[in-house]
């Protein structure tokens, strides 16, 4: 007899159904989506649909996640927005594979974060925001493959300063935190802000176009730059062009699936 989740309204997730929900994504990646069901747990039946790619339980009414999530093994992303998880499984740390995690808008709190976190070494994106998150811990400092990292309207004061320093972070998304209003708090803030406005690309990255519209606004900010400073100045970042906001909104692989932070 399969084994199901009930809903809210006492719908049942049998394994069939949960096997009709897999969608093949444009990259050719397999997606369950469970997305809106109305779950209050998590239905161990899709346990044996463990080889996906990819895991969508958002907005539903989830509370616990189970350690067993740990048996997918081929996940590269996880999205849990929207439910009332208050704490993440230690297991987490075995789904190396993960690329993306999206456990924002629920319960989550700083105990709630298991120090196993700082395993997921290849992680590019984590958004942890609208949670209850009083302070940020120092393990997502080791994970230098990150490139964003959510963590606005959350109860923050200070946010570490081995996470602002990751070599490859892009975006660090902090608004609405009660940070203390100090001068050195201040400072720091703003250079957040700055980061938040900024995105960064390679330039084999980019399309021939976008380079091309790239390559021009840079020369003419260059050209700008040279009225006002005397003499050349080198790049803070070499290898990137800057600035792209036209590339990020042309390129459809910048695209984010789930609601922005």
């Amino acid at each position: 007899m399969a084994q199901v989740g009930r809903g809210i309204k006492g719908k049942k997730i049998t394994f069939n159904v949960a096997k009709n929900c897999i969608r093949i994504t444009f990259d050719g990646k397999r997606r369950l989506d469970l997305s809106k069901m109305g779950l209050t747990s998590f239905p161990k039946c899709i346990l044996r649909l463990n080889d996906v790619d990819e895991l969508d339980l958002s907005r539903n009414m989830i509370r616990k996640i189970p350690e067993s999530i740990s048996k997918f093994q081929n996940l590269r992303w996880l999205d849990l927005h929207s439910n009332y998880i208050d704490k993440l499984p230690e297991s987490i740390g075995q789904m190396t594979t993960l690329l993306y995690l999206n456990i924002s808008n629920n319960k989550l709190t700083t105990n709630g974060l298991p120090v196993e976190l700082n395993q997921l070494k290849n992680i590019r994106t984590v958004n942890l925001g609208l949670n209850h998150l009083d302070s940020v811990p120092t393990t997502l400092g080791a994970l230098k493959e990150l490139h964003e990292v959510g963590l606005n309207d959350n109860l923050l004061k200070t946010i570490p300063a081995n996470i602002s320093k990751l070599p490859k972070l892009k975006k660090l998304n902090t608004k609405r935190n009660p940070f203390p209003d100090t001068e050195q708090s201040t400072s720091f803030i703003d250079s957040i802000k700055r980061m938040e406005n900024l995105y960064l690309v390679d330039a084999k990255d980019l399309c021939g176009p976008c380079l091309r519209k790239c390559q021009l606004a840079r020369e003419n900010l260059n050209k700008m730059k040279s009225m006002v400073l005397p003499g050349p100045r080198k790049a803070i970042f070499p290898n990137l062009v800057s600035p792209n906001s036209m590339a990020k909104d042309s390129k459809e692989d910048w695209r984010m699936r789930t609601p922005s932070w």
